[in-house]
């Protein structure tokens, strides 16, 4: 297990997050066709390359979750992409789910499945190498949901994988998402996000999951995007610390937050907030997609040649990711780019 403690440190060490470059292809394909690129394996390829060779790897990014097509896929400079990775002093992961589908009896909500087939997958993975791995499950908030078959068997799920993880010498990443989708409160999104934590926890217990060697991807405790609540970046980081504090064991090294919708710079903000709040055990850092590559694949778009002019755009905003990690962002550091 000392292995796996090493492996959490060097993902979630001082200032350093995530980038989720997980993306399916189906998804990749939107965001491409959104800012009119044409969605190939090369053109995916040169992009996600374009942002792992960039400076900004090195100070700001302690680990990268791959999709199955980029992890089996060669750079330019004819190293593997896990090779790229680990040359900058990042660790590779890799997304092991296959996928959110309609929960039987529930037709409203998703059950995430993917563990047929597991060991097997989780062994060639490692061999490609990955060191950490992803599964996310999604919960929504609305008058009957969720429902307590959605909470449990999400947690039941989570925790059979991270168990198979750790089997197999690699860290599982857990992500119980509460979606942003809604009208719901911030409080009503507290009052969820702590139960849908306490269940997932008491089953990676029940499973014999070693904590210490786990890393937890959680929400932010937001309003939903059709909630009239106004909330300040501060409100949102006590409720937020709140929950992590009442829900989530202290044996826990780190959580590293998904952006879920917001923008590059609510997610900055926000993660800042609760930085400069915490009293807690645990280092709190970012996983984050859009927030970390928006701005980046917008202007790679315009001419997918410029690799200096995209990665001077994306290493910008993995160091304020940085900085809000350390709480240490500001606004006027932000606007100095």
């Amino acid at each position: 297990m000392s292995e796996l403690y090493s492996i959490t440190e060097k993902i979630i060490s001082k200032g350093k997050g995530i980038l989720a470059a997980d993306e399916s292809t189906g998804t990749m394909t939107k965001r491409l066709d959104a800012v009119n690129v044409q969605s190939t394996p090369e053109n995916r390829l040169l992009f996600r390359e374009t942002l792992l060779s960039s400076e900004s790897m090195v100070d700001c990014i302690g680990g990268v979750i791959l999709y199955d097509e980029t992890i089996k896929q060669i750079a330019s400079n004819k190293k593997t992409i896990p090779e790229l990775i680990s040359s900058s002093g990042a660790v590779p992961g890799i997304k092991v789910d296959t996928g959110a589908k309609v929960l039987a009896n529930s037709k409203n909500e998703k059950i995430t499945e993917g563990l047929d087939g597991l060991r097997e997958r989780l062994k060639s993975y490692y061999e490609l190498g990955a060191r950490f791995t992803k599964w996310r499950g999604v919960y929504i908030i609305s008058d009957k949901c969720p429902s307590k078959l959605a909470i449990h068997s999400n947690a039941h799920a989570l925790a059979r994988y991270a168990a198979l993880v750790q089997e197999s010498g690699m860290v599982p990443i857990i992500e119980p998402e509460v979606l942003m989708d809604g009208d719901h409160s911030s409080e009503d999104c507290l009052k969820i996000t702590s139960e849908v934590l306490k269940k997932c926890y008491d089953e990676l217990i029940l499973n014999k999951v070693d904590l210490k060697g786990t890393i937890l991807k959680p929400n932010m405790i937001l309003p939903g995007i059709h909630s009239k609540e106004k909330i300040e970046s501060k409100k949102i980081a006590e409720f937020t610390i709140k929950c992590l504090a009442q829900s989530v064991p202290s044996e826990v090294p780190g959580v590293a937050f998904l952006s879920g919708g917001q923008t590059e710079e609510e997610a900055t903000e926000n993660l800042n907030e609760i930085n400069k709040l915490n009293k807690t055990n645990f280092t709190i850092t970012y996983s984050y997609g859009r927030a970390l590559q928006q701005s980046a694949l917008k202007f790679w778009s315009k001419n997918i040649k410029d690799i200096s002019g995209t990665q001077n755009i994306f290493n910008h905003r993995a160091k304020m990711c940085s900085l809000a990690a350390q709480g240490k962002w500001t606004e006027e550091i932000e606007n100095k780019h």
